[in-house]
């Protein structure tokens, strides 16, 4: 109960935070402020049900892209790869993590990896579909193993 009453307060601040610097910085494209609201609801998501976030946004100097949100989930490390759409009228969201998609975020974990003292822990790959309709509370899919370290043969 505690937990949640302080998630709340953190996702009110850092809404309003949020909300604050977008008026000082210059218009940015509406699929952009999608994600970014969208990576944003998923952090607070995830953390009200338990999950541990040690990393957002999180690049390799190494390798191109980056892994939305990084979170522990008891002993199991989660890659959580987010998709944000303001509506189902088209494709759902999680079907944007194509097969590309998921080499590049399997190769982002890997590095990721490389830079923890314990290699050996167990991890998954998820996916949360994040969907912000007009009037509308967010509703979040979650897609726990979505994927695995192989692709598998059709």
């Amino acid at each position: 109960m505690l937990l949640q009453v302080r998630v709340n307060l953190m996702e009110s601040a850092v809404n309003a935070i949020e909300r604050a610097a977008a008026r000082r910085r210059p218009e940015r494209a509406a699929h952009l402020t999608t994600g970014v609201e969208g990576e944003r609801a998923a952090f607070f998501w995830l953390m009200r049900r338990g999950y541990v976030v040690v990393a957002r946004g999180w690049h390799s100097s190494r390798a191109p892209g980056d892994l939305d949100l990084i979170a522990w989930h008891g002993d199991t490390l989660c890659f959580v790869e987010v998709k944000t759409r303001t509506t189902r009228a088209v494709a759902p969201a999680q079907m944007a993590v194509d097969r590309r998609k998921r080499r590049v975020l399997r190769r982002l974990a890997r590095h990721y990896l490389r830079q923890l003292p314990n290699r050996e822990v167990e991890t998954r790959f998820d996916i949360l579909s994040i969907y912000l309709e007009r009037e509308k509370l967010p509703d979040f899919e979650h897609f726990p193993g979505a994927f695995g370290w192989v692709e598998a043969e059709r």
